[in-house]
């Protein structure tokens, strides 16, 4: 089918009562682009009182009924076409009228549909779409509402290959040669018997044919066929992170031009002594887990967005993402593949049990095969995916009824890919809820006997949640969950991972959510176990919504010394990730590189002095309290504590030539240390030591002199379609460079030529600023400017602040 962008020209408002605008209440359309998000645009509600789950769990961003609309010409030549509208997604409850006339819907806001478009479509004339989307206290993170994917008209013969009717596997590989099938769904809407030659054609690379093959297909009228042929590509270049190599699968039928699927040859395996392999060697896997939403573009997903988030998470030594927790996208999917990311795909958050008011759960028992059947079709050929997720934190899993859905999901997968393996992300805290109390009472009581006490026992949430799921009570319950899956997910479980061994000795976990602040000791499990294949850290990168889960904390700010799960309004982000909406690396994120294995330069962490001697009282996923700067104005011969973390021997911390002396690091130690100084500007020296010899330096320098705006584009030359953007970093820095962190400002941009200012933002997490204006105050010394091109030619971007230049940037769009 001929597939062509359906994004432009689109109209949107909030949903108005039709009753209403009979009396005169009229809402105008107004014109966007897509992929669109509504959500990002309302003004957040400050909420009077305590803080809900409901408002922190979607930032404070009410939800609403929006309506799309479009005018779009069919040419009577199309009359006798088959013609499809497909949306990648649509968030959420979305129904579609054509010509006001009801075409089709999808209650779940991940999955993407096609509407069967033709019986409704008017040949010769304009036609009109219009799709309602509705976003209702219906998660447990920030969502987005409205068309925020792609979208796309498909335009195809009577007979013809199916919409993503092409199946590629490589079930047998050597170093020689590779077998590569290709199974094509070839569909008849016409009431006569046909017959047509099926052509396939394999190319590598640089555009050679390395194989290629022709069969006829006969289909009966209103029937389908499946054409099944057995390719053989010569000593084949095999896809892996290192070196993701693809290949191009062309199939054309009679004398259509036919479609193109790319694809990747390589191999899986697993077993508890060896783990995870791939292409035969064995992989662990150094995880994100990352929801959908882009940051300061809200849920809006472009190509270069999703690109960009994987290129920084693989810099930043991740070599597999999660998506947590729904169907990751098309566009992200096409990068992992291109740049060598693994994938772990999600299907959902709720099965028939509720997290939320108005969630999936409500939908879930008749649409959850529909909407696994569209995650796989999507997947299948993309060498990058090697799992797929039936779910997260489902309470169910703790039951016979749970696991009975369970079983169906799995096998479900399987029906339909047999090639990957099927994992869930159980929280076993989560799976015995009901039987909760009386666990902790148990535990209390043993405590007791021990001599502990309550604030003993829950000092640590991590060390309570891996103390009930490690409980006989959750071996039990959570035993037959996870029997049917390949691999057994596990959420803050890392107490089973030893325990299982000898329990289950052919279970193989993974860690598909782990707390930040563990990194250490969970790598050590990894790489000590060959049946445990690697972890996921909650979260590769911070996002929208469960605001302030990860924020620092001190006791006394929020009344007793246990942490508050949430922040009130106007907190915006989670806080929480190794990597900030913006695509800046912090502190976690060196540190788990080296802990990786994959920095050796030590790395120096401050914490800000203001907190200093203050009893720290964040939760698991929080982070210190620190930021990689020796610019504090104000704090000069102030207390201040530094974190270096190296896993060399020990290290030294050099203040303006002046040694604080030598502390221990490396893996003995947590890979980190801490020195408590006096705050002097100027120059900050950590030199890293093993075996008594210097292994690497890194230092730190004051931003010192007057305050100077510098702009740094991601790239010169970007394309005029495919979803590309041009990020443009905007920071204040001092004649060196050194970046002002303690310095912010309002920044103005202004955009001209062949683009348009997209999103202008921050990672400050405490703000009431949105991301659709042209003026914001920098974080850290921070901005970040998103520019959407519009046509080809050159945009030119000027940013301007109070006391500096202003700065140009140019972009060539082509």
């Amino acid at each position: 089918m001929i597939r062509t962008s359906f994004n432009d020209g689109w109209q949107v408002r909030p949903k108005v009562n039709p009753f209403a605008e009979l009396s005169g209440h009229v809402v105008p359309f107004r014109t966007v682009t897509l992929p669109h998000d509504a959500m990002i645009e309302q003004w957040r509600v400050a909420p009077d009182g305590e803080v809900t789950m409901e408002g922190a769990a979607g930032a404070y961003f009410p939800g609403g009924v929006f309506e799309y609309r479009k005018t779009f010409s069919v040419p009577e030549e199309y009359r006798g076409k088959r013609i499809f509208v497909e949306f990648e997604g649509v968030y959420r409850d979305a129904t579609v009228y054509i010509n006001g006339d009801y075409a089709g819907q999808r209650p779940y806001g991940y999955s993407q549909f096609r509407i069967d478009a033709d019986r409704f479509l008017r040949f010769g004339e304009d036609n009109e779409i219009r799709v309602e989307a509705r976003a209702h206290r219906d998660s447990r993170w920030y969502t987005g509402a409205g068309i925020y994917r792609d979208t796309w008209l498909l335009v195809g013969e009577v007979v013809r290959i199916a919409p993503e009717g092409i199946r590629v596997t490589t079930p047998d590989i050597d170093g020689s040669r590779a077998v590569v099938e290709v199974a094509t769904d070839v569909v008849n809407d016409s009431i006569e018997v046909r017959t047509h030659p099926v052509a396939v054609t394999v190319r590598d690379a640089s555009g050679a044919v390395v194989a290629s093959d022709v069969s006829k297909v006969t289909v009966l009228p209103s029937e389908s066929a499946t054409v099944r042929q057995r390719l053989y590509v010569p000593f084949p270049a095999l896809w892996s992170p290192e070196s993701p190599a693809l290949y191009d699968c062309h199939v054309a039928l009679g004398d259509e031009v036919g479609e193109t699927v790319t694809f990747g040859i390589r191999s899986l395996q697993l077993d508890p002594e060896c783990g995870l392999r791939l292409n035969g060697e064995t992989v662990k896997l150094r995880g994100a887990c990352v929801h959908h939403d882009n940051g300061v573009l809200g849920a809006a997903t472009y190509a270069r967005a999703e690109e960009r988030r994987v290129e920084i998470l693989k810099d930043a030594g991740f070599n597999a993402i999660r998506t947590s927790h729904q169907p990751m996208s098309k566009p992200m999917l096409d990068a992992c593949d291109r740049l060598g990311m693994l994938v772990v795909d999600e299907t959902f958050d709720v099965w028939t049990s509720g997290k939320s008011e108005f969630d999936y759960s409500l939908n879930f028992p008749e649409w959850w095969e529909r909407d696994i059947e569209a995650m796989v079709a999507k997947d299948f050929n993309h060498p990058s995916v090697i799992m797929y997720s039936i779910g997260n934190e489902i309470p169910e899993t703790g039951s016979p009824f749970g696991a009975a859905w369970g079983r169906k999901l799995a096998e479900k997968v399987r029906s339909l890919d047999p090639t990957r393996y099927v994992t869930n992300a159980v929280n076993g805290m989560l799976a015995v809820m009901s039987e909760l109390g009386a666990l902790q009472q148990k535990a209390l009581e043993q405590a007791a006997e021990d001599g502990a006490g309550i604030n003993t026992l829950m000092a640590d949430a991590g060390d309570a949640m891996n103390a009930v799921s490690s409980s006989e009570l959750v071996t039990e319950r959570t035993a037959e969950s996870f029997a049917v899956l390949d691999v057994a997910g596990m959420n803050y479980a890392e107490a089973r991972y030893a325990l299982d061994r000898e329990l289950f000795p052919n279970r193989i976990i993974l860690g598909t959510e782990t707390f930040p602040t563990r990194i250490d000791g969970n790598w050590r499990l990894v790489e000590q176990y060959g049946h445990v294949i690697g972890d996921f850290t909650w979260t590769g990168w911070d996002y929208l919504g469960e605001v302030g889960i990860g924020r620092p904390q001190y006791a006394g700010d929020d009344g007793p010394q246990q942490p508050s799960h949430n922040a009130p309004y106007p907190y915006l982000v989670a806080d929480c990730g190794d990597i900030d909406i913006t695509g800046h690396r912090r502190p976690a994120s060196y540190y788990r590189e080296i802990v990786f294995g994959l920095r050796s330069e030590p790395y120096i962490a401050v914490r800000r002095p203001e907190h200093h001697g203050r009893t720290w009282a964040g939760s698991p996923w929080a982070w210190s309290d620190t930021v990689s700067s020796w610019s504090w104005p104000g704090f000069e011969g102030a207390p201040i504590t530094v974190e270096v973390y190296s896993d060399a021997d020990e290290v030294e911390l050099i203040g303006n030539g002046n040694s604080f002396g030598r502390r221990p690091v490396g893996p003995d130690h947590s890979f980190r240390t801490e020195f408590e100084v006096v705050y002097v500007p100027g120059e900050l020296v950590t030199v890293a030591y093993r075996d008594g010899v210097e292994s690497g330096r890194t230092s730190l320098n004051w931003a010192n002199g007057p305050l100077g705006l510098t702009a740094q584009v991601d790239r010169d030359v970007i394309r005029a379609s495919g979803g590309d953007l041009a990020y443009i970093t905007l920071t204040l820095t001092d004649a060196k460079g050194t970046p002002h962190t303690a310095a912010d400002r309002r920044v103005s941009v202004e955009v001209s030529g062949a683009g348009e200012l997209l999103a202008f933002g921050s990672a400050d997490p405490w703000t009431e600023e949105p991301f659709d204006v042209a003026e914001r105050l920098t974080y850290e010394g921070r901005a970040l400017a998103v520019v959407r091109p519009t046509g080809p030619g050159k945009i030119r971007l000027t940013a301007t602040t109070e006391g500096c230049d202003p700065v140009d940037v140019f972009v060539t769009v082509e």
